[in-house]
This record gives structure tokens, C-alpha cells and sequence, in this order.
């Protein structure tokens, strides 16, 4: 299975000279004797609505895919909907993909299962593929919970099939999950290979137990993967790559992540 590696740039670079410098770095890199080191590995970056038409024109032609990190979970098109940014529009941008359900959006914008079901089915029907995060809380962590609660936000492709089962063709290709436990995003804390290798394996087994058509779903990891501990997730089977946050501002960590997902593939 190919890998992913995926970067969440979130509300960063500030500028646009910045966007472009690291572009400049990314393509570069990409584009000389490092190539056949990240051969095994489908790079993907989102950057703010605000940069991802100036990305995707400029990423056009490239190895490397333009994501969009959230659309509008009340229309697919167009609407008085102030401040939003519908799936037409980002595909219109250039973005062949959208991550939802980020912790941090579902914690600074309470985002419900309603909310991300809405989301996930606009942006599958405007042909946007997703990128869709799950994760547990430090409490819930500690509490043992986290394959409850994994369960809990799983939920939403499970209702998505139920009620969209037209979407079901194909669905393996245009849906990846990603791992990022709330408490290890930015923080620098990890858990350990075997525990998320365990989780990774639970997420996929509950997958194919809503549809025989999942059975063969990419499971990314994130929260606080860099160059230093890329290796150690991606020699495990169960983990497909990684969605990345800090480490994709600066093309070096990024490509290194990238690197050592795309030597486990060999």
C-alpha cells in the first residue's frame, strides 16, 4: 500500500512571501536526486483558504496534492453563509482534497456528528476526497477510553453509508482516517509505536465491519511525528503514513517524514 504523508500547515505561513519560499524549498527538493527516496510515498499539503488557490496553481503539475482543512458544513455550493468556504468553492480552488474533524476544530468549534456528517457528504458528492481525524483527550486516554471513544466519531461513515449508500463506490480511494490523539498534537508527547499500532488495527477492523468496501482503508498517524521519530511508526504495518503539523513549515523535517515512510514501503 502506497503511503501518505500529509501536511496541516493550519494557520501558517503568516504571508505569502513565506508561502512561496516554502514551496520553493518543497518543489526543489522534490524535484532532484531526493525524488526516488520519496518514490513510495503520495505527498499532500493544506494550507489556509486564503493561500490554497496560489498553492494549488503552483503545486499543478507536481507529485504533490493541495488538501483545503475544512469546508462548510451548510451548503456544497453557495448560500449566505458569511466567513464560509463551501466543498464547489475549495475544489474550485484547486484542492482535491478537505481534512474534517480536526481536534481543533471540533474543540474551538464544537463541531457535532451532525456537523461532520454534513461536511463529509459534501465534499464526497463535489468529489473531494477526505481526510478525516479522530482522536481521544488526555482524561479519556487515561481513562482507557479511547476506543470508545474512536468508536463514538467512527460513527460518522458508518451513518454517511446508511444514508449516502451511492457514495460507497470507490469510497476506499477518496476517504483516508487520521489517528492524532488530542493530548500528543503539538505537545511532544507520543504514545508508543505498539499502541498505535493496536489502535490503527482497531480503526480498520471497525471500518470494514460497516462495509466489505473498507476493508482496505489507509490509517494515518499524527500528533508530534518529526524527522527524529518517522522511522519507528512507519516500519509498522498498521500504520500507512502521517498527517503532520509543525514539521511540514520547514521542507528538510517534512521530506524526512516523507523519507522514511517511502524506505518501509520499499
Amino acid at each position: 500500500m502506497q503511503a501518505w504523508v500529509i501536511g496541516n500547515w493550519k494557520q501558517n505561513p503568516a504571508t505569502s512571501h513565506d508561502v512561496k519560499a516554502l514551496l520553493d524549498d518543497l518543489l526543489t527538493a522534490v524535484s532532484t536526486k531526493e525524488q526516488p527516496d520519496i518514490a513510495g510515498c503520495q505527498l499532500m499539503v493544506a494550507p489556509s483558504f486564503i493561500h490554497l488557490t496560489a498553492v494549488s496553481e503552483r503545486l499543478e503539475g507536481s507529485s504533490i496534492l493541495s488538501a483545503a482543512q475544512d469546508i462548510s458544513a451548510h451548503s456544497a455550493s453557495t448560500g449566505a453563509y458569511t466567513g464560509d468556504c463551501s466543498a464547489q468553492q475549495v475544489a474550485d480552488a484547486g484542492a482535491a482534497w478537505t481534512i474534517l474533524g480536526h481536534s481543533e476544530r471540533r474543540q474551538y468549534h464544537q463541531e457535532s456528528h451532525d456537523c461532520l456528517l454534513n461536511k463529509m457528504t459534501h465534499a464526497l458528492m463535489q468529489n473531494l476526497g477526505v481526510v478525516f481525524c479522530i482522536g481521544e483527550t488526555q482524561a479519556q486516554y487515561d481513562a482507557k477510553k479511547t476506543l470508545v471513544v474512536i468508536d463514538t466519531q467512527l460513527a460518522v461513515i458508518k451513518d454517511l453509508l446508511a444514508q449516502k449508500p451511492e457514495l460507497i463506490a470507490g469510497l476506499s480511494e477518496r476517504l483516508i482516517v487520521a489517528y492524532e490523539p488530542v493530548w500528543a498534537i503539538g505537545t511532544g508527547k507520543v504514545p508508543t509505536v505498539a499502541e498505535v499500532s493496536a489502535t490503527h488495527q482497531h480503526i480498520k477492523q471497525t471500518l470494514a465491519s460497516f462495509n466489505d468496501a473498507l476493508e482496505n482503508m489507509t490509517v494515518l498517524y499524527g500528533g508530534s511525528v518529526n524527522a527524529d521519530n518517522a522511522d519507528s511508526f512507519a516500519v509498522d504495518s498498521m500504520i500507512d503514513g502521517a498527517l503532520v503539523g509543525g514539521a511540514s513549515l520547514k521542507a528538510e523535517s517534512f521530506l524526512a517524514i516523507a523519507q522514511a515512510f517511502s524506505r518501509a514501503t520499499a
